[in-house]
Parts: C-alpha cells; sequence; structure tokens
C-alpha cells in the first residue's frame, strides 16, 4: 500500500503509523461525558466507512479524522445536504 500524503501540510515525510497510533491513544482517553455512546460511536463509523467522501481516514468534506469527529457527542456529518448520522435508533 502506498504511503498516503498529508491532505493538510501535503508532506510525504508524515509518520503515518505514528500519528494513527497517536490519534487512537487521543481517542482512548477522550473524556466519557464529552463522548457519544459506544453503539452511537459504531453507528456513525459504519456509516463514514460506506461514505464516497472517505479518503484515507479523512471526511474529503471537512478534512478532520473521523474517527475522532464520530466521537465527539455534538458532533454532526459535514454533508450538509443530508444529516447521515442521524440518531441510531
Amino acid at each position: 500500500m502506498n504511503k498516503p500524503i498529508c491532505k493538510r501540510c501535503l508532506s510525504e515525510s508524515i509518520d503515518y503509523e505514528g500519528f494513527m497510533r497517536s490519534l487512537d491513544e487521543y481517542i482512548e482517553s477522550y473524556p466519557k461525558e464529552k463522548s457519544c455512546t459506544t453503539s452511537e460511536y459504531s453507528h456513525r463509523l459504519s456509516i463514514c466507512g460506506k461514505c464516497e467522501n472517505l479518503k484515507n481516514e479523512m471526511c474529503a468534506l471537512c478534512g478532520c479524522y473521523v474517527k475522532l469527529r464520530a466521537l465527539k457527542i455534538n458532533s454532526r456529518c459535514p454533508n450538509v445536504g443530508e444529516n447521515k448520522w442521524r440518531e441510531n435508533k
């Protein structure tokens, strides 16, 4: 697999695996009171996983890492035209 280029800085020299480990550690330590439920998080990630705007674990619409955006309780899908993250019923 080719190493992805960081969309924010256009760098090919970024330690992608190290960065993703750091992101996972940050997500793990994120305050639970600011996080959505585990089932809602899974629901959001499953929707993002099927989205045509997902590129290298980032949303092509807003540039965020979807694993982090999906975690935050008050986050919304950035697709203004449709709310893909409807409440998990």
